[in-house]
């Protein structure tokens, strides 16, 4: 097919249509590692009813705004989407993709500027999960684009300098023998970029002892590490235990051995906090503290809610302008840090969010004051309807909502915006260079 590229869209695909066929109707063609106004010819892939994947088999016409990508790996590698385009073109890019989503599912029209927080576009991730092939010989990686096939990589651009050293090192090393029942393995780098904390998922039957000698021999030939957990795989977990994005933590971590720290110490700008292995912390370590900064801002009062907590990022800083707050985490790992993260103004709930707001607490407000302020930072899928509905009973007269999914957060703000909310500011946060992911902050007051 020969296709002309319209615009970009969410998920990273250019999007194009085919020629008007006899009945007046043609069909969406989704064409990754592409620009609008370019023409190429394309190959189908994958057909559906209405829509039609591709891929492209010749430029015919490129894009005076394409680059050369940085990465060798790049449209082979599933990580990255948009290394083809120069850094301040995604930007605008991404912008336009979370305004038009939210008018198309919610029908919302944002009446001011999308305030966008750009981030340097290489090197900016504090924590990067390879996949772990042991035979016939050792290797790193990632899954190829569109598949689970294994993809081996000696760099990573995107990842901070010491997470490519300590891969490197291990390259060079063969794995130290590493265990064949090692399937991941995951590097957090701290905010200084001096010691990373790493965790494994192996095999359920692996000898646990085998893994240990692995865990002490890493600490010892990379001294880098601070510290490794090996925790039972996550490919044989049931739906409700599997992680929905990075951007969210499984509610459980069974561990088989440990060696060294289960936990490292992230500083940023207004506290330092305790992060142990399987939980969540930002992945942008250049945007944390831009981050907290908009999420808590001026925000003062008596009460205030910090839902989706993780360990404690915005509680921590909310401390000092709030008398009481109650942080709510579903994962008993970020849960276990939050309650180490935050002061004794802060209540840390171990709790799905859905299922503390429905609860007694909630209930019976009678005599209760009402939040100052609500925060929700939820995973990809969003919060959901009981949340949301739950959410403008509570009628707080401030929300900050942390969304990384344009589309879940379009179908989580109508019923606010039906309740006489208004959305005062709009914030994206190029959290993901290079990729299609849009983080987003919405301030909404009533």
């Amino acid at each position: 097919m020969l296709l002309s590229i319209e615009k970009l869209i969410y998920g990273g695909d250019g999007l194009a249509r085919t020629p008007l066929a006899a009945d007046g109707r043609n069909m969406a063609v989704f064409v990754p590692f592409v620009l609008p106004g370019e023409k190429v010819e394309a190959e189908t892939r994958q057909g559906k009813a209405g829509f039609a994947r591709a891929s492209v088999s010749q430029l015919v016409e490129a894009s005076r705004d394409r680059v050369e990508p940085r990465c060798p790996y790049f449209q082979r590698c599933g990580g990255c989407h948009y290394q083809h385009i120069p850094y301040e073109r995604q930007l605008e890019f991404k912008a336009a993709i979370l305004r038009e989503t939210l008018l198309r599912i919610a029908k919302i029209e944002l009446s001011s500027e999308i305030r966008l927080h750009g981030s340097p576009p290489w090197n900016y991730r504090n924590r990067t999960r390879l996949q772990v092939r042991t035979a016939p010989e050792f290797a790193l990686g990632y899954f190829c684009c569109g598949s689970h096939e294994f993809l081996s990589v000696r760099e990573c651009p995107i990842s901070s300098p010491l997470i490519n050293r300590m891969m490197a090192r291990l390259l060079e090393l063969c794995g130290l023998d590493c265990p064949a029942a090692v399937e991941e393995i995951e590097l957090f780098a701290d905010a200084d970029d001096e010691h990373v904390l790493a965790w494994a998922f192996c095999a359920r039957e692996a000898d646990g002892k085998e893994l240990l000698r692995w865990a002490e021999l890493l600490q010892q030939e990379l001294p880098e590490i601070v510290g490794v957990t090996l925790f039972a795989s996550r490919r044989l977990q049931g739906p409700s235990e599997e992680r929905q994005s990075e951007n969210e933590a499984p509610t459980s971590l069974k561990s088989i051995a440990q060696s060294g720290a289960k936990a490292i110490r992230y500083r940023t700008k207004e506290h330092e906090y305790q992060v142990s292995a399987g939980a969540f912390f930002q992945t942008n370590r250049y945007l944390i503290d831009e981050l907290v900064s908009i999420v808590t801002g001026d925000a003062s009062g008596e009460v205030a809610l910090d839902l989706y907590a993780g360990v404690g990022l915005f509680s921590a800083v909310l401390a000092g302008n709030f008398h009481h707050i109650f942080g709510v985490e579903a994962s008993q790992t970020s849960h276990g840090d939050f309650v180490q993260n935050v002061p004794a103004n802060v209540k840390a709930v171990g709790a799905r969010t859905e299922d503390y707001l429905t609860s007694d607490y909630f209930r019976n407000r009678k005599g209760r004051k009402r939040p100052d302020l609500i925060v929700l930072d939820p995973p990809r899928m969003g919060a959901g309807k009981k949340v949301m509905s739950s959410l403008v009973g509570l009628g707080a007269p401030l929300v900050r909502y942390v969304s990384c999914d344009p589309a879940t957060l379009a179908r989580d703000l109508a019923p606010m915006l039906a309740a006489g909310y208004r959305i005062d500011e709009a914030h994206l946060f190029d959290l993901f260079p290079e990729t299609f992911h849009i983080e987003s902050v919405m301030l909404l007051a009533r």
